[in-house]
């Protein structure tokens, strides 16, 4: 995961936000042209024919660039369901007439934003062999329900989209799927899999140029290159698919939260500079959605702190998912992967249901044998035969460098033991490159704490073990002349002996916007997480792979509104929310406390983990619940201290806020955070869950 870029550049600069299976970035790209994407937002739709609406955008553009051939030729996409506004390309001069003209609600360049299991249900307690009570049950596992997924597109072969065992698509479906390059409508979508579609006029715009190269794969067509798309589709909504492992470990039968749901794919992230998902591309992905019918949205997308306001449409995500929510639709968004630091959570409008990322239940332990038969465990995804007491090295460092170590000037050697703060996927690929080249065998990282693995390429064997361990390690390597060491391939454990934790790289609040507004809302498994992955994934294996971050917890939550929804669908989007983060567990599913990763590591609170990890059967009856609708969302808008304009705009509803501002205390939101002192009274109000 690389750092938000705080470099000022100056003239017109593109944000583009870099996708990863690990978290998320901001890369900043300087203009090289005159005419950019720009978004030109209008508020709400002011009637429902789409033709009309779409030709009054034309219209508009033609008045600004002067003809209407020309519009058309400039225009990129024009947003006609959720909402009313049009991408179009247009230069500077030009975004500051249409930012003078009345309907115009504002004017933005185009932004592009990044991507933030078969043990983790039956950790949660959706076991398919857990007595009837269980919502997999009740909700005939998610049958009948839409989760609309914006990603990276999907593999359509992989065999967790099969369609055994689905009835007919459900009637409320209006979208469709779309042929393109290697992907056959007709072949590639079924009941499963019952839409897809691809968005890039956005990047193509602003990239300049082709997304698919020697270098790097990319289809123009809804079918995943990168992998990140297929492993949350799947972690939400597959189908069983047994005698599943990754590289031997984690065994079992993987599914999706709700198997029996459907999927409608929206790709819109794409594999250049990393990954990258544009605010247009990501918009039009929203309006469609909202058009063709889903039920729930799933996005592992994010940006940068500092954030977006509510109401700039420049953040894409809290934009879109506004209109989503107010049409009855649930959106699940990650927090962002840029934790322990505080005030980091993103996704924060609290219209959103944000999760954090924990651990779960299981562990793939390795031991670490030393030539003085002193034992430690570590922990390691690598196959193969345990190998013999072979030579082991530290490279000390030398000089005024501390870090000038230089591996390929060591002497032979077959294991090496290395330090870094804490391990990324880059990093660990980096130095066993390096060992490797060096002649080594093998790779011993100590680093802060962490249960995240990452795998070395082409099944390096690399061991991860904490300072404290690697210290050890080290005090032994400068005892002895000729240091030894031994290493067993790990085992999979699971069960109560391991307590879950929240991920060291789940990001933190309070929220930075509006601190009395709880952020993140609950927490679910995000760590070493067993999906499908496109094969082009150069960590897959046989089509699978562990991966980690709150881009993989979110389709769990994502799965689990799934199913909800299937028991309570006259629910709205804040009953869902209030009854996940009412019903959590506050400490683990197994009564152990649920610890925080970081330096040092704590027990958790609601900062890490919002309401706490998701219990998915407690939350299908919840008792009672904390419901919102539109006027309250204008309840926090005005306490926000938005424009009247922006917060009419953006509802669709007149609004004058009062001259005294709302309290944002008195949200009827199932979570708040206050001060301490003084003591202060809240209004609040609930309805029966049965309501």
């Amino acid at each position: 995961m690389s750092c938000p870029i705080s470099t000022v550049v100056l003239g017109l600069l593109c944000l583009l936000c870099v996708l990863n299976e690990q978290g998320i970035s901001i890369t900043v790209v300087a203009a090289n042209t005159n005419s950019h994407v720009h978004i030109v937002y209008l508020g709400e739709r002011q009637h429902d024919n789409p033709k009309l609406i779409t030709d009054s955008h034309h219209d508009l553009l033609a008045t600004i660039v002067g003809s209407k051939s020309l519009a058309s030729k400039l225009m990129v996409y024009s947003y006609r369901h959720g909402f009313s506004g049009f991408a179009a390309k247009f230069t500077a001069a030009q975004a500051q007439k249409f930012a003078e003209l009345p309907d115009v609600v504002r004017v933005i360049p185009n932004t592009l934003h990044k991507l933030q299991t078969s043990r983790s249900w039956d950790f949660l307690g959706l076991s398919p062999h857990s007595p009837s009570s269980n919502i997999l049950h009740s909700s005939n596992m998610g049958d009948g329900v839409i989760i609309g997924v914006l990603d990276t597109g999907i593999w359509p072969e992989s065999k967790p989209f099969n369609e055994e065992g689905l009835g007919s698509i459900p009637s409320h479906w209006k979208g469709v799927c779309k042929s393109g390059e290697k992907f056959n409508a007709t072949l590639h979508c079924n009941r499963k899999i019952i839409g897809a579609r691809w968005f890039n006029d956005g990047i193509i715009a602003e990239y300049g140029k082709p997304l698919n190269t020697s270098k790097r794969t990319e289809f123009m067509s809804p079918r995943d290159a990168h992998g990140h798309g297929t492993h949350t589709a799947s972690t939400a909504a597959g189908s069983f698919v047994t005698n599943v492992s990754y590289k031997g470990l984690g065994h079992g039968t993987i599914r999706g939260g709700a198997p029996n749901a459907r999927l409608a794919i929206y790709k819109v992230c794409w594999n250049v500079l990393g990954g990258q998902c544009s605010a247009a591309d990501m918009l039009k992905g929203f309006d469609e959605a909202i058009h063709d019918g889903v039920d729930v949205l799933s996005l592992s997308i994010g940006g940068s702190v500092p954030l977006f306001s509510d109401v700039d449409e420049r953040d894409g995500i809290s934009t879109g998912s506004f209109h989503a929510v107010a049409r009855g639709i649930t959106v699940v968004c990650a927090a962002s992967n840029d934790g322990p630091l505080a005030q980091t959570v993103q996704n924060i409008s609290p219209w959103i249901i944000t999760v954090a990322a924990s651990t779960m239940d299981r562990a793939f332990p390795t031991s670490i044998t030393l030539g003085n038969n002193k034992t430690f465990l570590g922990q390691a995804m690598f196959t193969g035969l345990e190998i013999g007491f072979t030579s082991l090295i530290y490279p000390e460092s030398e000089g005024l460098d501390p870090t000038a170590t230089g591996y390929h000037d060591l002497k032979t050697f077959d294991y090496l033991l290395t330090t870094m703060s804490y391990s990324v996927k880059k990093d660990v690929t980096t130095a066993s490159d390096a060992v490797k080249q060096a002649g080594g065998v093998g790779l011993i990282i100590a680093k802060n704490p962490t249960d995240g693995l990452y795998p070395c390429s082409d099944d390096f064997t690399c061991v991860e073990v904490d300072y404290e361990i690697g210290t050890r390690i080290v005090f032994y390597i400068r005892s002895t002349r000729y240091s030894l060491v031994k290493l067993t391939p790990p085992k999979t454990i699971v069960g109560k002996p391991i307590s879950a934790k929240v991920a060291y790289f789940s990001s933190r609040g309070p929220n930075s916007a509006a601190p009395a507004i709880l952020k993140p809302d609950i927490t679910a498994p995000g760590v070493n997480i067993l999906a499908a992955t496109s094969p082009l994934d150069s960590f897959a294996d046989a089509g699978y792979v562990m991966h980690s971050g709150t881009s993989m917890s979110t389709p769990h939550v994502a799965g689990i509104v799934a199913l909800i929804k299937a028991v309570h669908p006259n629910w709205s989007p804040a009953a869902i929310r209030s009854a996940l983060v009412t019903t959590a567990w506050s400490n683990g599913p197994s009564g152990l406390p649920i610890f925080a990763e970081g330096s040092p590591r704590k027990l958790a609170n609601p900062f890490d983990f919002g309401g706490g990890i998701v219990n998915p059967n407690a939350a299908s009856n919840p008792g009672l619940v904390y419901d919102m609708g539109v006027a309250d969302y204008m309840h926090y808008l005005c306490a926000m201290d938005y424009n009247n304009s922006d917060i009419s705009r953006l509802t669709g509803q007149a609004t004058t806020c009062p001259i005294k501002r709302p309290s944002l205390l008195d949200i009827n939101l199932p979570s708040i955070t206050v001060k301490r002192d003084p003591p202060i009274a809240l209004l609040e109000s609930f309805i029966g869950a049965g309501n």
